[in-house]
């Protein structure tokens, strides 16, 4: 019995590792990128950029993007955060 509990927890172990395996890597330019987009159409719609914490824009969870740009600030490109800026993003 814990035989046949080692293989099947193998199994899944090597069918995860796979799975990731085939994920494809996203840059943090193209996350960026989408986070951005993700942004322009919430304060196209809402008008401002207060996200609320739980708020998903598509498949970006936007509020913790938000939070993150602006902790990483100083290690985003001048252009990065002007575009942030232009959207009405405060520091």
């Amino acid at each position: 019995m814990l035989a046949a509990i080692g293989v099947e927890e193998g199994q899944e172990l090597a069918a995860a590792r796979a799975a990731a395996a085939a994920k494809p890597k996203v840059s943090r330019t193209d996350r960026f990128a989408a986070g951005l987009a993700a942004l322009a159409a919430f304060v196209e719609r809402e008008g401002h950029v207060r996200v609320p914490r739980p708020h998903k824009e598509g498949d970006v969870a936007l509020r913790a993007w938000l939070n993150n740009q602006k902790a990483r600030r100083s290690k985003l490109a001048p252009e990065q955060l002007a575009q942030l800026e232009a959207l009405g993003v405060a520091w």
